[in-house]
């Protein structure tokens, strides 16, 4: 009979040979602890344990989803951001750990025990405002998205951390009809370029929700280039305007903002490899 680690070797075998190479060992794994309902600790010591009579076909058939490169996280229904769990499905984009950067801002320019507005554009499945509402007990937040299918998935996020009634999700493209002023604007928005599309991993350009990946143009700014001009008059007066771009885009993104009459940029925020992701500006 097979042990548990035997069956995670063999997939990850599957993996490498579909292309999944750095990931391949803790993909199987953790393929192999949700089929179970186990945590780490419990498959480390339980490895060479005999599975369950149900598991080898149940683990077969969700291998058989990630060796077509279908992502582990539509596949587990689940992603980690800002050390909560989130809901995610395909009509959702997979949350990022560089995205982390917008919530880190956001808190930054908000004190802990104050009370104020923010609107979330280009929502998702709301781990922007559902992180920084759960962060902060005096958010009022308005969260949108052009995607009604992903603001169901969003309200549940925000449901299961109990900030539903600080978050307002809104169906709209990126501002809608809201108004202002609001002392926080945050967006993740659509910022690949279509010519870049045949060039994302499989993973990506062919699972993740087009709507939410490519922001239009020549060069993906077509989103971002509305948020900083549509932005500003939704802002109060010394209210912040944070924002993710996409890789090499910090050039462009630095004199798209230093352009505007309405804003000051108070500088990019760097991922972990010091690529420039997020910037930063006040409303003026």
């Amino acid at each position: 009979m097979k042990t548990i680690r035997e069956y995670v070797a063999a997939a990850s075998d599957r993996l490498r040979h579909a292309g999944i190479d750095v990931a391949a060992n803790l993909d199987a794994r953790l393929l192999a602890q949700h089929v179970l309902g186990w945590d780490v600790t419990r498959l480390l010591t339980s490895a060479g344990d005999v599975p369950p009579d149900t598991f080898p076909a149940a683990f077969d058939a969700l291998v058989a989803r990630r060796e077509s490169r279908e992502p582990l996280a539509y596949i587990t229904g689940h992603k980690e951001f800002w050390n909560l769990q989130f809901e995610v499905s395909p009509a959702v984009l997979i949350p990022r750990p560089e995205t982390e950067l917008i919530v880190e801002a956001a808190l930054a320019v908000v004190p802990a025990l104050q009370l104020f507005t923010m609107i979330d554009a280009c929502t998702g499945c709301g781990n922007v405002a559902v992180a920084v509402a759960h962060e902060r007990a005096g958010a009022r937040i308005v969260a949108t998205d052009i995607s009604e299918a992903a603001l169901e998935v969003a309200r549940r996020n925000s449901a299961r951390y109990s900030v539903e009634s600080r978050v307002n999700f809104v169906q709209a493209d990126l501002f809608g009809d809201l108004s202002g002023p609001v002392d926080l604007i945050t967006a993740n928005p659509p910022y690949v370029a279509e010519r870049n599309g045949p060039g994302l991993q499989p993973e990506v350009g062919g699972h993740e929700p087009h709507v939410a990946l490519f922001g239009g143009g020549d060069d993906g700014l077509t989103m971002i280039e509305r948020i900083v001009r549509e932005a500003p008059p939704l802002l109060r007066f010394g209210g912040h305007l944070i924002f993710e771009f996409g890789l090499g885009q910090d050039v462009e993104i630095e004199s798209l903002v230093r352009s505007s009459p309405y804003l000051t940029l108070l500088g990019l925020k760097r991922d972990l490899q010091g690529i420039a992701r997020t910037a930063v500006s006040r409303r003026t």
